[in-house]
C-alpha cells in the first residue's frame, strides 16, 4: 500500500525531471573540464539524446537506474504498490531504449550509456576515463 495519497503521489511524480538532472549536470561538468564541445537534447535524433557530439556522430545517454532498469540495487528496486502497472511501464522503457539504440546505429551514430549510479563522486575519475575513451575512439 502506498503511504502517500493519490494527489501527493501525483505531485511527487510530476517533480521527476527528464532533462538537466543532477547526474546529467555532473557528466556535462566532466565534459566541460575535458574541453569537449557538445549540444544537449537534440530532438531530431532518435531518443532525444542527453548529450550530442554531432561532429563525431556520437551521443551520451545519462540514464536513471530505476527508470531504465540498471542492474544496480536502485535499478532492481520495484515499487510496492501497483506492481503490474510499474512492471509494464518499466519494461516498456527498456524496450524503447533498445529501439532507440538500434535506430541510432542504423543511421551511423554511436551511443554511450552512463548510469546514474556511475556519477557518484567516488566514480568520477573512472567515469572521466570511460567517457574520454569513447569520445576519442574511432568509429566502430
Amino acid at each position: 500500500m502506498d503511504c502517500f495519497t493519490a494527489k501527493m503521489r501525483s505531485n511527487i511524480m510530476r517533480a521527476v525531471k527528464g532533462k538537466n538532472t543532477k547526474p546529467e549536470l555532473i557528466v556535462r561538468r566532466i565534459l566541460d573540464n575535458l574541453y569537449f564541445k557538445y549540444k544537449v537534447h537534440i530532438g531530431t535524433l532518435p531518443g532525444c539524446p542527453d548529450i550530442v557530439f554531432a561532429y563525431r556522430k556520437k551521443v551520451l545517454f545519462v540514464h536513471g537506474c530505476f527508470w531504465h532498469r540498471h542492474s544496480c540495487k536502485r535499478g532492481r528496486k520495484m515499487p510496492v504498490s501497483r506492481i503490474d502497472y510499474w512492471r509494464t511501464k518499466l519494461e516498456r522503457n527498456k524496450k524503447r531504449d533498445l529501439m532507440i539504440r538500434r535506430k541510432l546505429r542504423m543511421i551511423g551514430w554511436q551511443y554511450f550509456i552512463i548510469w546514474e549510479c556511475q556519477t557518484s563522486s567516488k566514480n568520477i575519475s573512472k567515469l572521466t576515463k570511460r567517457i574520454t575513451k569513447f569520445l576519442r575512439s574511432k568509429k566502430a
